[in-house]
């Protein structure tokens, strides 16, 4: 979100990070031997079976697959657990029909074991499975689910990916591993292939609550927000989800705004604009995106696989439409959505916000929304050109009155904090980030991006990349905004 007026305290900050960034649950977890972790309400015990209440129903699983029940008493305030991802703000629940998959459990133990894949083993079952003997195709895809999930543990959600896919050569018509690739391919930002997935679904299962609501998801992700609408409230007939609520009624919003607007695009951006905008500024916004788009691709080291939306509107419009406070000066939840009111052309303060807000969009892909608020905010203040400079002093201030506000609690939500502490957290956020890159390198940066990416840990990335604490990080932060800015 950037922020009107902003001073040189505060500069901006994305919706979604503040209002998507913490998932508030009182639920139990079961986690099965091959990583799946399943949410439920409560998880009981009932002679050799675990049994739970999800939003589906009842689900019966047999002890023998089952590792650990992991109970939780109370809300809880940590970020969005691994098995669940954002898109657009809001965060996408594990499909129902997860619940539905069986394994072998004897297959399963087999191909999974003492911490690694049993490819030998697995490759045994394909070649019995190819060669058509009985009961053989139903082992091997246990056989590549069980590893697919135990690569989803370890964070390797490509590989993940590609174990579904070759269960599926073996059971191609199973609409549980069907929909179970489809999450992983919009875990991965990767709309078209999760609605190849879905659409194969859907003819097996025209009336799957799942394939509906991960249908609208897939939509929303590619800018058809007509589509994500229909599917939404299909899936709302079939089953009312809170989650598919939320979407349903911001996808309906969009799609009333929207209606008359005009489109561009390239091929990497799909651009709509409200008619009174100049069609001259939308080409320019794009021309300029474009450019921003190979720049922050090369220093990230990652590439978004679809195109990203990008909303031109009046201020009234944008006010309307993305309901944010009256000092936003513009949003990004998970499309960029822009006021141009008045502009004819890309001025150098719009092209610094795109550039700021395009960052975002990286962050949140490349990461899978593990990305935590300091880092977001950091990174793309920084991709922006903002440094730090006189709000040292007051950084450092806080930091020697033992005032400043710990990394750990700038990783969760930022709506409470009051307007001197959402300025501390701004240039804070951007002071540690400016501090890892004087200290160490971009590609550091980007390693920490891709360790908690894979944990879901940023604390435990920053150990492994930097060898430091959090302590130790906020301390070196301080030691170099002395250093760097305070008067000699």
């Amino acid at each position: 979100m950037r922020i009107r007026g902003a001073t040189v305290m505060v500069s901006s900050v994305s919706l979604f990070m503040l209002c998507g960034a913490l998932a508030t649950a009182r639920a139990d977890t079961i986690v099965l031997k091959n990583g799946r972790r399943i949410v439920v309400e409560r998880a009981t015990e009932s002679g050799d079976r675990i049994v739970g209440e999800t939003q589906a129903g009842e689900i019966s699983l047999p002890k023998s697959i089952v590792e650990r029940i992991e109970h939780s008493a109370v809300a809880s305030t940590a970020p969005a657990p691994p098995d669940r991802i954002t898109s657009g703000g809001f965060v996408i629940a594990p499909p129902a029909t997860q619940a539905e998959l069986t394994l072998d459990p004897d297959v399963a133990q087999a191909a999974v074991h003492d911490g690694s894949i049993d490819k030998a083993y697995i490759a045994r079952l394909d070649g019995a499975a190819i060669s058509g003997a009985p009961g053989a195709a139903s082992r091997a895809a246990s056989a590549h689910y069980a590893a697919a999930g135990y690569e989803t543990s370890k964070g390797n959600l490509k590989a993940a990916v590609d174990q579904e896919r070759q269960a599926l050569r073996f059971l191609p018509n199973s609409v549980p591993l069907l929909v179970e690739a489809a999450y992983g391919h919009l875990k991965l930002s990767e709309y078209s292939t999760a609605l190849d997935y879905l659409t194969r679904a859907k003819r097996a299962a025209p009336d799957s609550p799942d394939v509906a609501k991960l249908s609208g998801w897939a939509e929303y992700g590619l800018n058809r927000i007509p589509e994500a609408v229909q599917e939404w409230k299909r899936a709302q007939q079939l089953r009312p989800d809170p989650d598919v609520a939320k979407a349903l009624e911001k996808a309906e919003r969009d799609a009333r705004a929207e209606n008359d607007f005009r489109q561009g695009q390239t091929s990497h951006f799909v651009l709509r604009y409200s008619g009174a905008a100049e069609p001259g500024l939308a080409a320019d916004i794009l021309r300029t995106l474009e450019i921003h788009f190979d720049q922050i691709s090369a220093t990230l080291d990652y590439t978004p696989p679809e195109p990203i939306g990008v909303i031109l509107y009046t201020n009234e419009q944008f006010e309307d439409i993305t309901r944010a406070p009256a000092w936003a000066g513009a949003i990004n939840d998970g499309r960029l959505r822009i006021p141009v009111q008045g502009l004819t052309s890309v001025t150098q303060a719009l092209s610094l916000v795109l550039r700021h807000e395009l960052t975002h969009s990286f962050l949140q892909q490349k990461t899978r929304g593990r990305c935590p608020p300091w880092l977001h905010e950091g990174i793309a203040q920084w991709m922006e050109g903002r440094r730090v400079g006189p709000a040292a002093a007051g950084l450092l201030e806080a930091y020697d009155h033992q005032a400043a506000i710990p990394l750990t609690d700038l990783e969760l939500s930022w709506m409470s904090l009051s307007g001197t502490g959402a300025s501390f957290a701004y240039a804070w956020s951007l002071g540690v980030v400016e501090t890892i890159l004087a200290k160490n390198s971009m590609a550091d940066l980007v390693k920490i991006l891709d360790a908690l990416t894979a944990s879901g840990s940023t604390e435990g990335a920053v150990r492994a990349v930097l060898h430091q604490s959090y302590g130790e990080l906020e301390e070196q932060t301080a030691d170099f905004l002395r250093s760097t800015y305070a008067p000699k």
